[in-house]
């Protein structure tokens, strides 16, 4: 048994600040009122991390990139079968991620058009019309129970693997470090600092378009006569 380098700190980060943001985004629209604030702050920061990560998918480290983990066919029939032997996430976890990077990006999204009908609007409200608005607003407040359903499965799944195949998933997560058998050492490679700050930055600008940032200024407010 060795210990190899399995997940590399961009992509830890991204998993555990995902956490922290989904966990405010949820529990600010419950309190409601002033945290909505909060709630569009959380959900600006969800857009940045799955823009990463999809980036990051494509020129990061081994075991980040997409074309190592999408599963084919053949390998979920072999998991399914225990058969599969591989390292990161294996066929169904690849398959909970893809779902999870979908969903909460979509909700993410809707989120910039959404309104509350009372006091909160999401940046890009001004973008749609009033009846896209309303539309869109259906689709987020309706995702938001699938994302609790995800959730709900994913920490099942974690609880599984660590408590019943002994196969913790938590550690290298934290750590980044993984105990595996010699037919499996292979080290994670690649990524760097270029593909760091090329993330970064497409993260960034990804960011600031859902801030508003290509959308036309405000008029501005008439001018006070004194009368």
């Amino acid at each position: 048994m060795n210990s190899i380098s399995l997940w590399d700190i961009p992509t830890r980060l991204f998993h555990w600040l995902l956490v922290i943001t989904v966990t405010g985004s949820l529990v600010s629209v419950n309190l409601g009122g002033t945290w909505m604030l909060w709630h569009e702050r959380c959900g600006l920061a969800v857009v940045g991390l799955i823009s990463f990560r999809l980036v990051w998918g494509i020129i990061g480290s081994t075991y980040s990139r997409f074309i190592q983990f999408i599963p084919r066919t053949s390998s979920i029939s072999a998991y399914l079968k225990g058969e599969w032997r591989g390292l990161g996430h294996n066929p169904l976890g690849a398959l909970s991620v893809l779902a999870m990077l979908g969903l909460l990006g979509f909700q993410a999204v809707t989120g910039l058009f959404a309104t509350d009908a009372i006091a909160f609007n999401g940046p890009l409200y001004s973008a749609v019309s009033s009846g896209w608005n309303d539309t869109i607003t259906s689709w987020h407040k309706l995702t938001e129970w699938f994302i609790y359903g995800l959730i709900g499965l994913h920490i099942a799944s974690v609880l599984f693997y660590t408590l019943i195949k002994k196969d913790n998933l938590v550690t290298p997560m934290i750590t980044g470090r993984k105990t595996v058998k010699e037919t499996l050492d292979k080290d994670s490679k690649g990524g760097g600092l270029v593909p760091l700050i090329i993330a970064l930055a497409i993260a960034g600008f990804a960011v600031w378009v859902a801030s508003g940032g290509l959308l036309p200024p405000p008029p501005p407010p008439p001018a006070d006569l004194g009368w």
